[in-house]
């Protein structure tokens, strides 16, 4: 299923305002429960921080006008490649009490298309959740498992993976 196919009526996808901001803070709890909350004026810098970057966004998925799934979509300007840019997506959440109708799909696919759109020759994305639900999940949104990923990290990694 690709997202031009998805067609359930009521649900969007747009990119984040300001104004989405406490939606998101409402959101990302589903995501990393433990996380501490950002302040609002820090919020509101990044997301600004973001949208500078040419075809990045903070995509929303909107069921109704409800924000039920979002995720992060970051264009990478590249030396390799003919200079085309590839992209990463991250922070791919669907509210708890949504996950399993599509929507998490539908906003991935809508990502890709961005991505596509912004000339990417590629878009990749990490999890640290071993369940294998989450893992079929992004295999089923037509992901492969290709590469091997490493990471350092400042702060742990999320302790339900």
């Amino acid at each position: 299923m690709t997202a031009d196919r998805f067609n359930q009526e009521g649900f969007s996808i747009r990119a984040a305002l300001p104004s989405d901001l406490e939606g998101l803070a409402a959101l990302y709890p589903h995501l990393n429960p433990s996380d501490e909350p950002v302040s609002r004026d820090l919020a509101a810098s990044r997301l600004a921080a973001i949208k500078q970057i040419p075809g990045s966004a903070v995509l929303l998925g909107l069921l109704d006008d409800e924000l039920v799934a979002s995720c992060t979509l970051i264009v990478i300007p590249n030396l390799t490649r003919g200079g085309k840019p590839y992209a990463l997506i991250e922070n791919v959440v669907t509210d708890a009490r949504y996950r399993g109708r599509g929507y998490g799909t539908t906003i991935l696919h809508a990502a890709a298309k961005a991505a596509w759109d912004a000339g990417c020759y590629k878009v990749m994305l990490m999890t640290g959740s071993k369940q294998p639900s989450t893992l079929r999940f992004y295999e089923n949104a037509g992901f492969e498992q290709t590469k091997t990923g490493f990471q350092m990290r400042r702060i742990s990694a999320r302790q339900d993976a």
